[in-house]
């Protein structure tokens, strides 16, 4: 089983920063690509930044150059630094991680999301 765990959503004023972080834990192996997706009020959930293991990076063209992400393997943890928010940058924002695991001792890769945290920019 592997869980996944989120924090450092809040409230902000426009023009402020928050850094979000994600946490695997369980019997994983490795991690694959990592990420945070955003979902607004009555929105589809929408990619924001990706990850790979090696440290390459993918982002929305919303995000670039106001957010950040970055991972540490020996954590199991990914981040997302967010800069200059926006009042549009309101929502649940998810991680996700593809993770690899011994299932009834069968290796096995998977898709885990968290359960994601409600980023609020306001004044």
């Amino acid at each position: 089983q592997v869980q996944l765990v989120e924090s450092g959503g809040g409230l902000v004023q426009p023009g402020g920063s928050l850094r979000l972080s994600c946490a695997a834990s369980g019997s994983i192996v490795r991690i694959f690509d990592m990420g945070w997706y955003y979902q607004a009020p009555g929105s589809q959930r929408e990619l924001v930044a990706t990850i790979t293991s090696g440290g390459r990076t993918n982002y929305a063209d919303s995000a670039k150059g106001r957010f950040a992400i970055s991972r540490d393997n020996a954590k199991n943890t990914v981040y997302l630094q967010m800069n200059s928010l926006k009042p549009e940058d309101t929502a649940v924002y998810y991680c996700y991680a593809d993770v690899s695991y011994y299932r009834r001792g069968v290796y096995t890769t998977d898709n885990y999301w968290g359960q994601g945290t409600q980023v609020t920019v306001s004044s």
